[in-house]
């Protein structure tokens, strides 16, 4: 320890007091001098300065304080920075809705597959402006004409010569379904083993030199019949040339002494037999070709697709109708399932590439026709005329619409068997010429046809058995269903007749067992051909423009799916015609129709969801319009007051920054 004498506790609190104190007093003494030169007289001349005993820190705060009080506009300034609470809460609630838009918009979003609108538009160009055009090869064989012509300068004038009048009688290219412009006329000249030609071509298909005679044309020998099938066993069946270039269609001439006689036969080819000319024969044998093999015989160059008794999805339904009129005199059945298994199947299976034919029957009773017929003495008959046709079906009693498909898009057409009362039997159908029908039958367009039989035994004397069932005996079944195929055919666009009659003299077709020819099969395939797909561009377009014009219209990818697949069928359809396969192109183009027609009547966009824009925000603006707009007018007001609030904040730092500075 020094010695010193201890220091008592309560005097060294007391020695560092005064210190301080003494401190205190000299820095109040430099700050009063600093404000004196900054801060004039305020109060009435006199500084407030206190120079007070240890005091002299509070007293230059009350000096400053009393100093600023006069320069602070609580309007204009504020000392705290005001605070961001409001104004995130303002803003987000108002960004709040922006960041679920998307979501509101994908809620309510319309799914639309892609559809080919380019592809669309193509292929409706290419069916308007370019017909299909089937490739077709006529061949001319000249049996038995002078030997000086048996030269290639007469085979390929007549070639021209051909070539030259089918151009005159196709009229330009024919028009769409058909060959046009697009064949190849070849002549053959035989005498006896010799054969001259305009071209050589090694195929298969062309006419073998000496396989047939003249004598094998001779009718007192040989049947049209046992001619037709010999020639179709010489010429292979008219089918594909060996480069893909069509269907063969022959024409033979036999020079000799007799009449002239034309024949067409089952297949694809037909002669002409007689004292003819070259320059004749040459003409005959272009309007074979145009008239008969191109144009089915037909008057009119194409078939009218109003008149197609074809539904939209390609398929016909053959609807039988057996009509008791009155049961109480007799009622008559049918052995059906025999008729359409031997009668029936084989005009179905010639049809198929053509069109799906699906056959049903029924039996009715009390079906009376929607008029009187009258008695004719010098007939000996009940008779009615033409003018009573559209009469003679009665909607009201005949009910023929059962089939499930009437309700479809398949065609229905009804084919009605009438056997009459015991009242009106034998009833006929008069023509206009005064002349009793044939075939006592009648054809309705687009709807079917419509034929009368009268029993054997019934007559206005004779004893017959009311009441009793019957059976119609199968010849009688067989005549009905071969004025049937007659009514069918004219319903196809084709003729019933088996007889065409030309400029240069008549032509007689040979019936097929089938009810249709080779050759007319061919024709009504390009004919259908060209109108589905015509009909299929047609609805595509539609399709296409209707999905444009409305932005919001559902389009599931089953629509997708059918646009795509009928675009590819009509494509398939186009190739499989430029290279003349019919069956095919016909095939292929009925499935593009129809997938086309399905496309635009699906029951997806026949809905009411399709609704436009304006629609949707009409219906969606008086659930969220008020609240936003309530929500976008307290942000705006919430920024705005942060923005004032924040000048004020601004304006008092800069006041107090002056006065620190100053």
């Amino acid at each position: 320890m020094s010695g010193e004498a201890p220091i008592d506790g309560k005097s060294q609190k007391k020695r560092e007091e005064a210190a301080e104190a003494d401190a205190a007093t000299k820095h109040a003494d430099r700050k009063e001098i600093t404000l004196r030169s900054v801060v004039p007289d305020l109060s009435g001349g006199k500084a407030c300065i206190n120079n007070g005993r240890g005091e002299g820190g509070g007293a230059v705060e009350n000096l400053i304080g009393e100093s600023e009080t006069p320069e602070f506009n609580a309007k204009r300034m504020r000392k705290s920075k005001p605070g961001l609470k409001r104004l995130f809460l303002s803003a987000s609630v108002f960004f709040s809705f922006f960041l679920g838009l998307p979501f509101f918009l994908k809620s309510v979003e319309i799914y639309r597959s892609h559809l080919p609108f380019h592809e669309i538009d193509e292929l409706s160009r290419v069916i308007e402006t370019r017909p299909i055009l089937f490739p077709c090869n006529f061949q001319a064989v000249f049996i038995g004409f002078e030997p000086n012509v048996l030269n290639f300068d007469h085979a390929k004038k007549l070639s021209l010569s051909i070539s030259g009048r089918m151009r005159q009688l196709a009229g330009g290219d024919g028009g769409c379904g058909g060959c046009g412009s697009n064949y190849s006329v070849f002549v053959t000249l035989q005498m006896n083993d010799n054969c001259v030609r305009n071209q050589e071509v090694d195929d298969p298909w062309f006419w073998h030199c000496g396989s047939v005679k003249e004598s094998d044309f001779d009718v007192s020998l040989k049947s049209d019949e046992l001619v037709d099938e010999l020639l179709d066993s010489t010429l292979s069946g008219g089918n594909k040339c060996g480069r893909d270039c069509g269907k063969v269609y022959t024409v033979v001439i036999v020079n000799g002494d007799k009449k002239v006689r034309t024949v067409v036969g089952k297949h694809r080819h037909g002669w002409i037999v007689g004292n003819i000319s070259l320059e004749a024969a040459a003409k005959k044998v272009a309007e074979m070709f145009v008239n008969v093999f191109e144009n089915g015989g037909r008057k009119e160059r194409s078939i009218h697709g109003e008149f197609m008794p074809v539904g939209a999805d390609g398929s016909i339904v053959l609807s039988f109708n057996l009509l008791n009129a009155d049961p109480n005199d007799w009622i008559y059945e049918w052995d059906f399932e025999r008729a359409e298994e031997i009668l029936l199947a084989p005009v179905v299976e010639a049809l198929a590439p053509i069109v799906n034919i699906s056959v049903e029957s029924q039996i009715l009773y009390h079906t009376p026709k929607s008029f009187f017929s009258h008695w004719d003495d010098e007939k000996g008959s009940y008779i009615f005329s033409t003018q009573d046709l559209p009469f003679f079906v009665n909607s009201n009693e005949w009910h023929l619409d059962t089939s499930v498909a009437a309700g479809g898009r398949s065609k229905v057409l009804h084919i009605v068997i009438y056997v009459p009362s015991a009242k009106e039997c034998p009833l006929l159908l008069q023509l206009p010429d005064g002349e009793v029908s044939k075939t006592n039958s009648f054809i309705s367009p687009m709807w079917g046809g419509v034929i009368i039989w009268n029993p054997s035994d019934c007559s206005r004397t004779s004893d017959i058995e009311y009441s009793l069932r019957h059976t119609i005996p199968f010849p009688d079944l067989v005549e009905v269903f071969e004025v049937f195929m007659g009514q069918l055919r004219q319903l196809f666009g084709l003729g019933s007749e088996s007889v065409y009659v030309g400029t240069p003299g008549s032509v007689n077709f040979l019936p097929s067992e089938r009810g249709f020819t080779e050759w007319e099969l061919d024709v009504l395939s390009w004919q259908h051909t060209c109108f589905n797909l015509q009909s299929c561009a047609t609805t595509l377009g539609s399709l296409s423009r209707l999905v444009q014009s409305l932005p919001r219209m559902i389009i599931i990818d089953e629509i997708g799916k059918q646009v795509k697949f009928s675009l590819q069928e009509a494509n398939l359809a186009q190739g499989n015609a430029s290279l003349g396969i019919c069956d095919a192109s016909a095939v292929s183009s009925r499935q593009a129709r129809s997938l086309a027609e399905d496309a635009f009547l699906h029951p997806s966009i026949m809905s009411v969801s399709y609704y436009s824009f304006e629609h949707c925000f009409a219906v969606y603006s008086p659930f969220f319009l008020p609240v936003l707009l309530h929500v976008v007018i307290a942000a705006i007001k919430e920024g705005r007051r942060y923005k004032q609030e924040m000048s004020k904040y601004v304006a008092w730092k800069a006041k107090a920054k002056e006065i620190v500075v100053a």
